[in-house]
């Protein structure tokens, strides 16, 4: 199983917890631990964390790539997906993945 995980979203609706640059994916709200590292840890529980991918924006890739590196994976192609239109695209979920 290859398992996706979407990361994108500008962060409007938690403002002021959350900004423009710093969505809501990237907030620790239930833990000390962010929103995606929680995804991530239940992704690479299910499938391994070799076998998985996230999409995001281009002004968050960094963010994501920093993340990814915390659970060992670096940001080779095909880990960070970026999404090419606006908000909530998923238009990533239709190419072939490794």
């Amino acid at each position: 199983m290859h398992a996706v995980i979407l990361s994108g979203g500008s962060g409007t609706r938690l403002w002021p917890l959350s900004r423009e640059a710093y969505p809501k994916q990237f907030l620790a709200l239930n833990t000390h631990e962010s929103l995606l590292d929680e995804t991530l840890q239940r992704a690479c529980a299910v499938s391994g964390c070799s076998s998985l991918s996230v999409i995001t924006n281009e002004a968050h890739r960094f963010i994501v790539a920093a993340h990814l590196q915390r659970y060992g994976q670096q940001a080779e192609a095909g880990r960070i997906l970026l999404e090419p239109v606006g908000p909530v695209s998923y238009t990533h979920l239709t190419l072939p993945t490794n």
